[in-house]
């Protein structure tokens, strides 16, 4: 049996199994692009930042734009001067508008991971009564081939049920461990960042002009 006899056998059922596993595979594709370390929290960034408040001035635009873990620093840094607690309480704010941006399509995928076996159920359900109703009904060869109908119906839409849902809910909970990852890593650096400000004695300078040779400072 090839995939057009398969969409066939499992009826109507199959049609939103199918777009439920062309949306997984969009939403795989796009959180893997777009969840990487180096893209949202780059390994030296909070080194660097560090580095830029001993030479006594960070160009904020260039921080903004660099990453995600940039703009939480640079919503930390404007705060610098009211002290630890507003610097700490920006850093938070910021974060958290990236850690949702992170989560982003995640629950749809946990959504299709959930209801596909469902579908596939149903199409289960559906094709057991399609072979009861022959069995009751009909005689002979067409008895013969109404029961297989039937039963191909019951076992192709569990079996594409399942065949959606497993790899969406592995997906989905690599994504979620992923944002975890990526999460401790932003407060480590950022608590980085927090430590050298309370250790800084010199004032700092924050530049907020776009450097058109894209210097960091």
């Amino acid at each position: 049996m090839n995939m057009y006899d398969a969409l066939l056998a499992g009826g109507l059922l199959m049609l939103p199994i199918v777009g439920c596993s062309l949306l997984a595979t969009l939403i795989i594709l796009e959180r893997l692009w777009s969840l990487r370390v180096s893209r949202i929290a780059p390994p030296r960034l909070g080194q660097e930042v560090c580095e830029l408040i001993q030479q006594g001035q960070v160009n904020l635009y260039w921080l903004e734009s660099h990453s995600p873990l940039g703009g939480i620093l640079a919503a930390g840094l404007r705060n610098a001067r009211l002290g630890q607690d507003q610097v700490r309480a920006r850093l938070q704010e910021a974060a958290t508008a990236v850690i949702h941006d992170m989560e982003r399509f995640l629950s749809p995928l946990g959504t299709i991971a959930s209801i596909t076996p469902l579908i596939g159920l149903l199409g289960t359900v559906v094709g057991m009564i399609q072979v009861f109703a022959v069995i009751v009904s009909a005689e002979g060869a067409e008895q013969t081939a109404e029961l297989a109908g039937g039963i191909s119906q019951a076992l192709v839409t569990t079996a594409a049920g399942l065949t959606v849902a497993i790899p969406a809910l592995m997906f989905h909970r690599y994504f979620q461990r992923r944002v975890e990852d990526i999460t401790v890593r932003m407060e480590e650096q950022a608590g980085q960042v927090v430590e050298f400000l309370a250790h800084h004695g010199s004032e700092l300078t924050l530049a907020e002009r776009r450097d058109p040779q894209g210097a960091r400072a």
